[in-house]
C-alpha cells in the first residue's frame, strides 16, 4: 500500500511539473510584425541580420503563401481573421468594408478577429494596433483595442511601437511597416532601392526587439514576423511566386529554435497560431490552422 501510494504521489508530482513547465512556456505577450510588400525572395540578396538571427532563435519558412488576390486588404484581413476573402469579404487592395457579406458577424459587427477573441477571453488585456498604411484601420474592431495609432512613415511607426511596448507592455500588439511596399511601387521590386527598404525594415524589427528587451518582456514574449504579399516589377495582386510567397518567422517561449517549418503555411494560419499562443478557442468559421510544428 505504501509503495502504491508513493508511486501515486510521484505520478502526481510529474504531472504537476509538466503542467507547470507548459504554463511557463506560454507567452504572456505576443508581438506580430508585418512588413507590407516583403517578398520571401528578398532573403536571397538583402542583408537582414536581425531577421536571420530571429530565424536561428525560432521557427521559420520562406514558403508561406498569401491568399488571392496578392493584395493588401485581403491579406492583412486574412492574417487576423483566420480565413480568406471568400469568408471575411475583403477582396480588393483597399477594401474599407467587406465587398461581399461576411459569412458571420461577431459582437463588433465584423468577421471574427484575433483582437475580438482575445478581448472576450481576457477582458483586461492590453491590445494595440500601430500602423503606417491607413487601410489597416478598417480591418480591426476599434472598440476591442486600447491603442489605435496610424503613423506617418516607418520611422515614426517603429518609435511609436517601441514606446508603447515599454510603457504599456501590451498583451498583443500588431505593428505594420510600409516602406518596402512604397519603394516597390515607386522604383520597383527586386531593385537595389527595394533591398535598401528591406534592410531598413530589418533595422526597425531590431528596434522593436530591443524595446521588448528594455521592457523586461523578452522571456515572456512571442514574436511573429511576416508580410501581406511580395511583388514583381512595380506591382502585385496577380499570380506569381514573387507576389505570393512570403516569410513567416516565430520566436518565443515554447517555440523551437533554428527550425525550418516543413508544413504548409498560409497567411490565415497566422491568426490560428496567435490564438494557440494565447490558448483561445477559434471560431468554427475560421479555416486557418495553428502551425503546431513550431512548438517544442
Amino acid at each position: 500500500m505504501k509503495t502504491a501510494r508513493l508511486i501515486g504521489w510521484v505520478i502526481c508530482l510529474c504531472i504537476f511539473t509538466v503542467h507547470q513547465a507548459m504554463a511557463q512556456r506560454k507567452p504572456q505577450h505576443v508581438i506580430l510584425i508585418g512588413s507590407d510588400g516583403f517578398g520571401a525572395y528578398a532573403f536571397k540578396k538583402a542583408k537582414v541580420p536581425v531577421l536571420r538571427a530571429l530565424m536561428q532563435e525560432g521557427a521559420w519558412t520562406l514558403q508561406a503563401r498569401t491568399v488571392l488576390p496578392s493584395s493588401s486588404a485581403p491579406n492583412w484581413a486574412s492574417m487576423v481573421m483566420g480565413a480568406g476573402p471568400e469568408l471575411h469579404g475583403y477582396t480588393k487592395w483597399g477594401s474599407q468594408q467587406p465587398d461581399m457579406p461576411a459569412r458571420v458577424l461577431d459582437e463588433y459587427q465584423m468577421f471574427p478577429t484575433i483582437y475580438a477573441l482575445l478581448r472576450k477571453a481576457q477582458p483586461k488585456s492590453e491590445i494595440g494596433v500601430i500602423y503606417e498604411w491607413d487601410g489597416i484601420g478598417y480591418l480591426f474592431p476599434k472598440a476591442a483595442v486600447n491603442r489605435d495609432q496610424n503613423c506617418d512613415g516607418d520611422v515614426a511607426t517603429s518609435k511609436a511601437a517601441c514606446d508603447y511596448i515599454k510603457s504599456a507592455k501590451p498583451t498583443f500588439l500588431f505593428v505594420h511597416l510600409h516602406d518596402v511596399d512604397s519603394v516597390g511601387h515607386k522604383v520597383g521590386h527586386d531593385t537595389p532601392e527595394y533591398y535598401g527598404a528591406i534592410e531598413r525594415t530589418d533595422a526597425h524589427v531590431g528596434e522593436i526587439l530591443q524595446a521588448i528587451r528594455d521592457a523586461g518582456m523578452e522571456k515572456e514574449t512571442a514574436v511573429i514576423f511576416t508580410a501581406d504579399h511580395g511583388g514583381i516589377n512595380k506591382g502585385h495582386g496577380a499570380i506569381s511566386m514573387e507576389e505570393m510567397q512570403i516569410p513567416w518567422i516565430a520566436r518565443g517561449p515554447g517555440i523551437k529554435a533554428g527550425h525550418e517549418i516543413q508544413a504548409s503555411v498560409m497567411t490565415f494560419d497566422t491568426a490560428a497560431t496567435l490564438a494557440k499562443l494565447f490558448g483561445l478557442e477559434t471560431p468554427q468559421v475560421w479555416i486557418g490552422r495553428a502551425i503546431t510544428e513550431i512548438f517544442r
